[in-house]
């Protein structure tokens, strides 16, 4: 059964990637030839892993369920897992955070409640990206454990982070894990005498500019919407609208917003799209006439309030489709997206989602700056005007 389980979990991966390139015919002419190659590879995954491996189900019966764990002995396993002096972090096949442990957050700099169910792609540098889901997927295939030298998106003193990977299956779970353990880079000079004269490196000043960059956004956001809080100016348009106005260019290249259905029975609506200079015209109202419901992202925060962090985006689809049928983010050639319910609180009803999108050759977002749109998101949530109860 679980032979069975995995080879349905390969076939729904093989099937995902050939639907991405498909949605490769959207791209130029001159740049489709760059998904020949990893067509073939496809092809011949096929041939060399899917067919043999059917064959093999086919022809054998099918294994007994293996027995539950001791619970005790699960816990005690978490409690270890939680105190190893090595920042480890475990992974699904996709590189997306089930679990991470204390020294992990601490090298991330994140909380592991906020890490968890976003990717950890997102914390590295671009150039590492695209290496650790590769081998994160090659891990969890049974390819045999691995490591590579990937690189933090935020400045820090470790500078390159060795991290080695291993295949773990959970007990009672029909898919594998990654378990992934960072090691910091050592130092050139491995003398103890030479390292304790060393000065305490001093602050990034890159990191401490992007921080007071990101507190001076929260600030202009909170002024831009103290400012209009007078009963005539506008209602929630106009108050998303003005938190446009902040984010446009300066923290997004695309700002798009929706609102939640007024009634049960209603439809969300969108009220604008943002996007850059360039994109004036037919492309920025084709976003400004999308059907937000079309959306699958906008519909995780509008239904479900889940924010979203997708750098490099994998599901083509996510944003839904323009009237030719292309998928928006690749269209508008999206490198990292973020996509936040605008509530007052966690737990409190969503009054509508705000997408932000980079594209070209812009950083992708952060855990870090996912969290200040987190914050300016509740504040725009303040900011809008109740709904008129029913008579």
């Amino acid at each position: 059964m679980t032979g069975a389980q995995e080879f349905g979990a390969e076939l729904t991966d093989f099937r995902r990637r050939v639907e991405e390139l498909r949605n490769a015919r959207a791209l130029p002419a001159q740049e489709r030839l760059s998904v020949l190659d990893a067509a073939l590879f496809e092809l011949q995954h096929v041939v060399d892993v899917l067919v043999p491996r059917y064959e093999e189900l086919a022809g054998t019966a099918r294994a007994p369920d293996g027995s539950r764990s001791d619970a005790r002995e699960q816990q005690l396993l978490r409690v270890l897992f939680q105190q190893l002096p090595v920042a480890v972090v475990l992974l699904d096949r996709e590189a997306v955070v089930r679990r991470m442990n204390e020294a992990a957050t601490r090298l991330f700099n994140t909380r592991a409640g906020y890490a968890t169910g976003r990717p950890l792609a997102s914390s590295l540098r671009r150039d590492g990206q695209a290496a650790l889901r590769s081998q994160v997927a090659a891990v969890a295939r049974g390819e045999g454990g691995r490591s590579l030298t990937v690189r933090l998106s935020q400045p820090s003193a470790e500078g390159e982070v060795r991290v080695t990977l291993a295949a773990l299956r959970p007990p009672g779970e029909p898919h594998p894990a990654v378990l992934a353990a960072f090691q910091p880079g050592v130092p050139a000079d491995t003398d103890g005498a030479a390292d304790a004269r060393k000065p305490r490196p001093g602050p990034d000043l890159a990191e401490v500019t992007r921080h007071a960059e990101l507190l001076d956004l929260v600030d202009d956001m909170t002024a831009a919407l103290l400012a209009g809080t007078a009963p005539a100016d506008g209602g929630p348009e106009a108050v998303l609208a003005r938190a446009a106005e902040v984010l446009h260019g300066r923290f997004a290249d695309w700002v798009i917003a929706d609102l939640a259905p007024e009634k049960p029975d209603g439809a969300p609506r969108r009220v604008m799209a943002l996007g850059p200079p360039e994109a004036v015209g037919d492309r920025v109202a084709s976003l400004a006439g999308q059907n937000p419901a079309d959306c699958p992202l906008v519909l995780d925060a509008l239904e479900d309030g889940v924010s979203a962090l997708r750098v490099s985006p994998p599901d083509a689809d996510a944003f839904g489709q323009d009237a030719a049928g292309a998928p928006v983010l690749v269209r508008e050639e999206v490198t990292s997206l973020l996509c936040i319910p605008l509530r007052t609180a966690p737990d409190g009803p969503v009054r509508g989602a705000l997408t932000l999108f980079r594209v070209g050759g812009r950083h992708g977002f952060t855990m870090a700056e996912a969290g200040v749109a987190d914050r300016v998101g509740r504040h725009i949530a303040l900011a809008l005007p109740r709904p008129a109860s029913g008579s």
